[in-house]
């Protein structure tokens, strides 16, 4: 009997691989818990560097772990810790790498409080561990600003309320509307690109930061981390006025200033007309009273001053000095007066002497004694030159009759012997031999025929 049962087990045995098992727990769950709400305590936080976060879920006797993908948790606006308390939603499904059950995260709560009144609890602790609410590092609003920037919507009603109060305080105020929007995804990025762009002018002396009332989640633009750090790196003084005077935003707590609301603000910055003409006159009158104090006090301490032997001495000496300096100015008048006119009685003087002189003519007389003395030279040039060509003549007459050719120009001739050696006396010459002979005009060379020696 056993063994039919054995063989009937063995023959029905059906084994899943493990894939297919933690596929078909996996099918289940995901069918099962589509969509759940979990409460329990953070443990174990971890926020990857894919952005994903990573934590488990736990109450007193179990635990669950749980993934919220980036493209979730961005929707998120507090931060997660481990300790806090949260519902979170999600569905169910099985990591098959590990064998293990977990819930996918779409969206938390914190038990106990709204996440975004925890996550403006966060930020605004944060923020405050930094610094940027410091009450040193605010900024006095101008008493009398040229021209303002508001950074809100175009078309809501804080803009509406701001011109108004403004075109009924002061309409000497010149205005710059940058239109950015108050609320939705986006507009704190558009409200912290404004605030950056307004501050690159010159011309602004304070800016107005707001919208009109409305929900947190409306309001909830002026309270990102964004927003907040471009208003504590604002070189202009930044007034906070967003919502009403009960609403709260991280901008209120980081701008120079807060306005209860947007009218409140444009009634700082515009001071009115007929209370700036009041104040001045109290001014005035206040400037006034204390001119005449000084000068009623003055002109008592000049009148003792006066009263004083001392002032008296001084007052004599200043006098004889004066009287000095008058006779000393009429002495100078006089001295300068005699010493021009005897620089002037001086220079007719020598101009008379100048006009008698006749310059003209004693050039005239000298040009003309230059002139014979000038052909007196010439003439002893002249006379010289005619002197020197006469003696070079009669040397060139003298050289020309001692010259030998001037000899062999009366027929006479030299002879030389094939030795080159003048030939003098016939007994030197061979028959045959020949001679050269120089005439007075040319040579020649000739052959001795004959030798006759002289008796």
């Amino acid at each position: 009997m056993e063994s039919t049962i054995l063989a009937k087990l063995t023959a029905e045995r059906q084994a899943f691989t493990v894939s297919e098992l933690t596929s078909r727990i996996r099918d289940l769950l995901e069918g099962e818990f589509p969509d759940v709400w979990v409460r329990g305590e953070i443990s174990n936080f971890k926020s990857h560097s894919s952005g994903h976060w990573y934590f488990t879920l736990k109450d007193a006797v179990a635990q669950l772990p749980c993934v919220c993908f980036r493209s979730q948790n961005r929707l998120i606006r507090f931060q997660l810790e481990d300790g806090l308390e949260v519902y979170a939603r999600g569905r169910l499904s099985v990591f098959e790498k590990r064998g293990e059950y977990r819930l996918l995260v779409a969206y938390m709560e914190p038990v106990g409080i709204g996440s975004l009144q925890l996550a403006f609890e966060q930020l605004k602790a944060r923020l405050a561990a930094e610094g940027l609410f410091d009450p040193a590092r605010k900024r006095p609003l101008p008493l009398m600003p040229r021209k303002i920037g508001v950074i809100t919507s175009p078309t809501g009603a804080a803009i509406r309320d701001i011109l108004r109060i403004l075109k009924r305080r002061n309409r000497g105020i010149d205005v710059l509307i940058f239109p950015v929007r108050v609320q939705g995804e986006g507009a704190a990025e558009e409200i912290a690109a404004a605030i950056r762009l307004m501050n690159q002018r010159d011309d602004l002396d304070v800016l107005i930061v707001g919208r009109g009332g409305g929900s947190i989640e409306d309001l909830w633009a002026f309270n990102e981390e964004i927003v907040a750090r471009a208003i504590f790196h604002s070189r202009i003084p930044i007034i906070s006025a967003v919502g009403h005077e009960t609403d709260f935003t991280i901008a209120d707590f980081v701008a120079d200033v807060r306005a209860p609301t947007p009218s409140a603000a444009a009634e700082m910055v515009a001071a009115r007309r007929d209370e700036l003409i009041e104040r001045f006159a109290a001014l005035e009158s206040r400037a006034v009273k204390a001119a005449r104090y000084l000068l009623a006090r003055w002109r008592e301490r000049l009148l003792q001053l006066r009263a004083r032997p001392g002032f008296l001495r001084v007052r004599t000496a200043v006098q004889h000095a004066r009287q000095r300096a008058d006779e000393l100015d009429y002495q100078l008048q006089i001295a300068m007066t005699r010493r021009v006119r005897a620089t002037r009685e001086r220079f007719a003087a020598l101009s008379m002497r100048l006009t008698a002189q006749r310059p003209s003519r004693r050039l005239a007389e000298i040009h003309g004694r230059l002139a014979v003395l000038r052909n007196r030279l010439e003439a002893t040039i002249r006379e010289r030159l005619h002197m020197c060509r006469r003696r070079l003549s009669l040397a060139v007459g003298k050289l020309d009759a001692l010259s030998p050719l001037a000899v062999l120009s009366r027929g006479y001739a030299i002879v030389w012997n094939e030795r080159h050696v003048i030939v003098r006396d016939v007994a030197e010459v061979r028959v045959g031999e020949r001679l050269r002979v120089r005439l007075f005009k040319g040579r020649l060379t000739a052959v001795t025929e004959e030798v006759e020696l002289d008796e």
